[in-house]
């Protein structure tokens, strides 16, 4: 129990194998109670099925708990036509945009926001506030929205704002900056020898002036400046986003089964949480895997329940929407090209 008396959840974000729950699913999640849970490709079929699913997710746990998912149009979207719309990549469309780009990613993710709600999905990981470098790896290059620190500042408040405004929480990605990896974390550890006077100057200078959103996610990757430990599992970087950058947010790491990381999941959980992440984000494992995770993440400590408690309470309602006016407002504004 917290100080307060309220229950501790378990400080994870979780994923299901298929369509719907099953029977050991559903016990897992129950004893766990998870913070929260992710949605995959292979968990959508129908929208029906989506609602359902996120029923399952709600049911378990006793509560209108957080789902999140990656849905930043382009090649990372989870959700796909018909049940959403096939958006361009986040670079190329604010390439299309030009000086109008605020307006319009305000606008893309407000209608994403829309097809999220309406599914029962209340989070998106997104956006994503990474610096483009002429060196930044192909996985990430075409997700981030510009090379200016001031330009992705703004978009990325837009972004965020589309979110809000719809129901959505947006979840600030990847905290302190992913933008000068070479390398990609899915497959190895990146590392980054710029000096930290340059790096507080440009990609940390852009998440400290988003500290007040209410999630972020930790990036997989080195800052020789800092440490030789990854930032997700380094104390000391964590430190400075809570106090160099500012950010009192929830933070969850990102997905900790990621190869830039060499412990097992759990054993990646256990460091994260020690680190200072306030949640583990376990995705694509075995059922005994999201089990041993749950169990080394243990249960969100006060600060972390505080902050959570935060996070959710900025899940509003959506404000109302003219889906066929925003859809024509930004069309003009992108020249008539929207969606892939």
């Amino acid at each position: 129990m917290t100080a307060v008396g309220r229950k501790s959840h378990g400080a994870c974000i979780l994923d299901a194998d298929g369509l719907r729950l099953c029977a050991e699913e559903k016990s897992l999640f129950r004893e766990a109670d998870p913070f929260g849970f992710i949605l995959f490709a292979r968990n959508i079929e129908s929208a029906d099925q989506v609602r359902a699913l996120c029923g399952d997710f709600r049911e378990a746990v006793g509560r209108d708990c957080l789902i999140t998912i990656d849905q930043e149009g382009g090649r990372v979207q989870r959700l796909r036509a018909p049940l959403a719309r096939e958006w361009l990549p986040p670079l190329d469309h604010v390439m299309q945009a030009g000086d109008r780009a605020e307006r319009a990613m305000y606008l893309r993710y407000r209608l994403i926001a829309q097809e999220l709600r309406a599914l029962g999905i209340d989070s998106n990981c997104a956006p994503c506030a990474d610096l483009v470098t002429p060196d930044t790896h192909p996985f990430l290059k075409n997700r981030c929205y510009a090379d200016q620190p001031d330009l992705v500042v703004t978009l990325s408040r837009a972004v965020a704002q589309g979110h809000l405004d719809g129901g959505v929480l947006p979840v600030l990605k990847h905290m302190p900056g992913h933008g000068r990896a070479i390398a990609d974390s899915h497959k190895d550890l990146p590392q980054v020898a710029a000096p930290l006077g340059e790096l507080q100057q440009s990609d940390f200078a852009v998440f400290q002036s988003l500290n007040d959103l209410p999630l972020g996610m930790t990036a997989h990757l080195v800052y020789e400046a800092l440490d030789s430990t990854p930032a997700t599992l380094s104390p000391k970087v964590m430190q400075m986003i809570r106090q160099g950058i500012g950010f009192d947010g929830l933070i969850m790491t990102d997905d900790i089964s990621m190869k830039a990381l060499t412990g097992t999941p759990a054993q990646n959980a256990a460091a994260a949480r020690q680190a200072g992440c306030d949640l583990a984000l376990y995705c694509n494992g075995p059922l005994s895997e999201r089990r041993a995770v749950a169990e080394a993440a243990g249960l969100m400590d006060e600060a972390g329940q505080r902050r959570a408690e935060a996070a959710l309470a900025r899940r509003q309602d959506p404000l109302p929407l003219d889906t066929k006016a925003a859809e024509a407002e930004l069309s003009a504004l992108m020249g008539g090209r929207i969606y892939v």
